[in-house]
């Protein structure tokens, strides 16, 4: 990495009044925030495009971020939607035959604020022993300004996040030969998602968040996709309330992350904050009917509260290794399986990739 010289001043104030300095890269300014931390070590460009990230500033746990560059083919959505950026390092200095662009260019074009040369060990233990908490970063001296400064730290909320992030209108993708067509909702989807389905001859129809059962049904899909997405999935009342009779179309639903939270609330479960989120390539989950572990991506701040799913709608499928966590549900009054983690995650591991397989063979039977 090459020296970076005449770096401006930049810091992060937490809402218990910490501040770390640092310098600025990206763009200037202050911005608000919910603080959490990511293990991947590669996938940078994954994780600044993806939309499950709106409304929260982000620290790579890995020290050396942007060493193979940015370039578009990679991201999982059309913008950025992280509030603010934060590394060890960044490098201005990008090796890759694909590199477009350098990671400081990137968050300029998106108006990103960055933060780097913190001490992100000491930010990442704060945040494991105190729980996610809100900050702001800030290219202007917070001394000047702190008391003000903090309550607005403690005053944020993340608020109507898929609303902010899903597309208005209908999309249709069609591959060269399509056997099925699936409804994929967005909530804040991943590229990656789309292109799993286009893979195995899927036609992706992507709709917005809030598309009703008749909305669906109108367009005969074979089976239907719900997305991962941002924000706390109990204040999607209405999203919840259309689920409800869209489950009684009986056609075959798989969801992912913030999809299969909305699926667990539709059926009467409950979903709990946790104290400071899986996000991360490298997360073990157990799928208990063969008791197989796998490693998997991961991007949530939310889960399923495992008692909370009724013997008589499902049972948990899977389950974080580490701290027991609802990592998924297979539902037995309707057609329908839904997973915490995400098994199309390009920049992490393609282990759980073969559910996919399973959708196509739930659709596959009518």
């Amino acid at each position: 990495m090459a020296l970076i010289k005449n770096a401006s001043p930049a810091w992060l104030v937490l809402a218990d009044g910490q501040i770390f300095k640092g310098n600025s890269f990206g763009d200037t300014g202050t911005v608000i925030g919910e603080v959490v931390f990511t293990t991947s070590m590669t996938g940078y460009q994954e994780t600044l495009t993806d939309p499950s990230y709106y409304g929260q500033i982000v620290t790579q746990t890995f020290p050396l971020i942007g060493n193979y560059g940015i370039n578009s083919q990679d991201y999982e959505s059309a913008k950025s939607y992280v509030s603010g950026y934060i590394v060890r390092e960044w490098c201005n200095t990008p090796s890759n035959f694909r590199s477009e662009d350098q990671i400081d260019d990137f968050l300029k074009a998106q108006h990103i604020i960055g933060l780097y040369h913190i001490d992100t060990r000491r930010l990442t233990r704060t945040i494991r022993e105190s729980g996610v908490m809100n900050g702001a970063i800030t290219t202007e001296d917070p001394a000047q300004h702190l008391d003000l400064l903090l309550q607005q730290i403690q005053a944020y909320t993340v608020k109507d996040a898929v609303k902010a992030v899903t597309n208005a209108n209908t999309k249709t993708y069609s591959p060269e030969e399509s056997k099925y067509r699936v409804v994929l909702f967005d909530f804040g989807y991943k590229r990656n998602i789309r292109q799993e389905l286009m893979k195995r001859g899927c036609e992706v129809i992507v709709v917005p968040a809030f598309t009703t059962a008749d909305e669906v049904s109108a367009l005969h899909p074979d089976g239907i996709m719900l997305s991962n997405g941002p924000g706390d999935p109990a204040e999607n009342t209405e999203i919840i309330c259309h689920l409800k009779e869209i489950i009684k179309l009986n056609l075959p639903v798989f969801g992912i992350c913030l999809g299969h939270q909305l699926m667990a609330l539709a059926q009467g479960a409950k979903t709990e904050k946790l104290r400071y989120g899986h996000r991360g390539a490298n997360q073990p989950v157990i799928d208990l009917r063969s008791g197989r572990t796998y490693v998997t991506s991961q991007n949530h701040g939310y889960a399923v509260v495992n008692d909370s799913i009724s013997p008589e709608v499902g049972e948990v499928s899977h389950i974080n290794a580490n701290d027991k966590t609802c990592e998924g549900v297979r539902y037995t009054n309707c057609n329908a399986f839904t997973v915490q983690f995400h098994p199309e995650a390009h920049g992490g591991p393609l282990d759980t990739s073969y559910l996919f397989d399973e959708f196509i063979a739930a659709m596959q039977k009518g």
